[in-house]
């Protein structure tokens, strides 16, 4: 049974997140159909991570097995013409028989898209948050360093997945971008629920003056979500990047224009 490691990349507006869920279009259930029909047999896919309902995937990662004869360079575009247009498959590779897409990853960079205008743009409707307020890139450049290193994020996460630690490590958090296009780009090893998001919206509460950039420490120490910021809407968060060893790491890292 061949372990096949796959390098997607997906615009997750029309769907509810990545897991499998009832009575919910998911990109999981897309994937996992298209396969299920493409190998005639039943196939079970595991992705590196969830993403919620409106996220979207500029590098995402998924294994699956399967003793189909294609050949893997011709995979993905044989995947491809099983899946919507919103759903694509760049590359595919034979992984090592331990490979798991999840277990197997060293870190993920998540990167949130805010166009901050006075005039909406409907373009960018579902690809990135529309917040009319100026915002102050120094201020929140000096928030988001605040999230560096090991701490515990309970106080930037919503209940719902179960964890056994809230502890985690982040390597960098930067805020890049020209005109009215703010990147918040944060890589760690590994995110909690909602974490991201409630991040980059105690960021922008910095950058609004209801917080200090030094107040954030003594927030993470306490944990009380209720100190932090919001929850900011999904339709600006892209999975952006992803670190693997070997082969798969190699294959990710050619996924083609980065944001």
């Amino acid at each position: 049974m061949r372990n096949i490691a796959l390098r997607l990349r997906y615009d997750g507006t029309a769907y509810h997140g990545w897991q499998i869920q009832r009575d919910q279009d998911t990109v999981q259930q897309q994937l996992q159909q298209a396969l299920t029909k493409l190998c005639c047999h039943e196939v079970k896919i595991v992705g590196c991570g969830r993403t919620d309902a409106g996220v979207h995937a500029e590098r995402y990662c998924a294994n699956f097995r399967s003793d189909t004869r294609i050949p893997i360079d011709r995979l993905p575009l044989a995947i491809n013409g099983q899946l919507p247009e919103d759903i694509c498959v760049q590359a595919a590779i034979e992984a090592p028989e331990d490979f798991n897409s999840i277990l197997s990853c060293k870190k993920k960079e998540y990167t949130y898209l805010i166009y901050n205008s006075r005039i909406k743009d409907p373009f960018l409707r579902s690809r990135a948050w529309f917040y009319p307020s100026p915002l102050k890139r120094d201020v929140m450049r000096e928030a988001a360093s605040m999230f560096v290193g090991t701490h515990d994020f309970a106080a930037v996460r919503s209940v719902g997945t179960e964890t056994k630690t809230t502890v985690r490590t982040v390597y960098y958090y930067e805020v890049e971008g020209e005109g009215p296009i703010f990147r918040l780009r944060v890589c760690a090893n590994g995110f909690l629920y909602n974490m991201a998001r409630a991040m980059a919206g105690t960021v922008i509460y910095a950058s609004e003056g209801k917080i200090r950039p030094g107040d954030i420490p003594g927030l993470l120490e306490k944990g009380d979500r209720r100190l932090a910021g919001p929850t900011v809407p999904a339709c600006g968060l892209y999975m952006t990047r992803l670190w693997y060893d070997g082969a798969v790491g190699e294959m990710m890292e050619r996924a083609g224009d980065a944001m």
